[in-house]
């Protein structure tokens, strides 16, 4: 690290904690100040890494604000550190608005990778992986969910989303409206955690294993494209 202020954003686990890496660990002992979605869940991040850093919130509803103040302090010479509860911050993620204030104040803004929920469920589907389209959460209305698949329908590569635990089985029933029963898909669920689980098949005896198994956690589908047999 140099001593001119910059914005880190440090990609955190998505479940197993022993995923992040030993370079984020180190910039996240070097920083000034840890901007994260949840201080609760980013301060048993640093109790693992037996680190112990400020924090500040920086999450969707303040996300306007924050971005303001935080690029003024690195202006200054902070060293920040963003983060989000899992995953890469901005996608899907908060952390958007802060980088692109950066970019516009010629910030230097330097990315430290690690896990991708997106990434790491396409990879282990045995779906297509060599051209994919990430489309993050879907519309929360019924109809513009439909239209937004309908959409993708021709496209040659998998189609990947998140999806909340509690809107599962209508995503199922939206599904099989829009590309019928026989279309595979892989369902991701607990990735990198004790109860993993990645089901692979047509949509409809995907969706027939998923009501006797469990809907905890936040979900990754990939849909593949609609002439691919598994």
């Amino acid at each position: 690290m140099g001593n001119t202020g910059c914005l880190y954003i440090v990609a955190t686990p998505i479940g197993n904690l022993g995923d992040f890496t030993d370079r984020g660990k180190k910039v996240l002992s070097e920083c000034d100040l840890i901007a994260c979605e949840d201080t609760r869940v980013t301060k048993k991040l640093l109790s693992h890494l037996e680190l112990s850093k400020p924090m500040i919130s920086y999450r969707e509803e303040n996300e306007r604000k924050q971005s303001e103040f935080l690029a003024s302090e690195i202006s200054k010479g902070q060293r920040i550190a963003l983060l989000s509860d899992a995953g890469y911050p901005g996608i899907s993620d908060p952390g958007f608005r802060l980088i692109r204030e950066c970019r516009k104040q010629n910030i230097e803004v330097v990315p430290v990778p690690g896990p991708n929920a997106a990434i790491t469920a396409l990879a282990a589907s045995g779906l297509p992986t060599h051209h994919f389209l990430f489309l993050g959460f879907p519309p929360k209305g019924k109809v513009a969910f439909e239209n937004l698949l309908r959409k993708w329908d021709e496209f040659e590569g998998s189609l990947i989303f998140y999806q909340s635990k509690y809107k599962m089985e209508s995503t199922f029933e939206i599904l099989k409206k829009v590309y019928g029963d026989q279309r595979f898909l892989a369902v991701a669920r607990e990735l990198t955690k004790i109860h993993e689980s990645i089901v692979v098949g047509t949509i409809s005896s995907v969706h027939e294993k998923s009501l006797t198994s469990s809907q905890k956690g936040e979900f990754t589908l990939i849909i593949a494209p609609h002439d691919f047999v598994l």
